[in-house]
């Protein structure tokens, strides 16, 4: 997906990972988690610092941020699998080679991130997390129950960022 800079300073507040079976002692399943800017246990400063620091960079140089889900698609946990890495190589290819820089892009429907319409090397369902699911409906509530986690899990910063960063999630 296709972020904006608050997008990106959203998600990067957040910091949005799982623990992973075989990583993680006594885990067997992947598990939800957030860590701000994805290592919030060695941030000597606040994550709203470093967001900042983070947004003024991605402004002076004009860099697009995107975002490539290296996790699970098609169901859940024992359902689903984890994406391909063939399709997660000629996602990250089309990014590098600026192939996505002018491909239509559709609003996801809980996030609010562009989604490109297509993408060389990917079935088109593949980009759509929702049609790779048998039960669509299972799909859209695992999606609000996560965009819930975001939102509660933004909270703690909503009043240290403008409204920019801060209506760019799930809020």
């Amino acid at each position: 997906s296709r972020l904006t800079t608050p997008q990106a300073l959203y998600h990067f507040l957040c910091g949005y990972t799982a623990k992973v079976a075989g990583t993680e002692i006594g885990l067997t399943a992947p598990e939800a988690t957030f860590s701000s800017c994805f290592g919030e246990p060695f941030l000597p400063l606040s994550p709203v610092t470093y967001a900042n620091m983070l947004g003024e960079r991605l402004t002076r140089y004009g860099s697009r941020v995107w975002l490539v889900n290296t996790g699970w698609t098609g169901g859940v946990y024992g359902v689903g699998k984890r994406m391909s890495i063939a399709h997660t190589r000629a996602i990250v290819r089309a990014i590098l080679e600026g192939s996505l820089d002018h491909v239509a892009v559709t609003p996801d429907p809980h996030f609010g991130m562009g989604v490109p319409v297509s993408c060389p090397g990917v079935p088109t369902e593949v980009l759509t997390p929702r049609r790779t699911w048998a039960d669509g409906d299972a799909f859209d509530a695992t999606a609000r129950d996560l965009a819930g986690r975001f939102a509660a899990r933004f909270a703690q910063f909503a009043n240290e960022v403008g409204p920019e960063v801060r209506t760019a999630g799930p809020h």
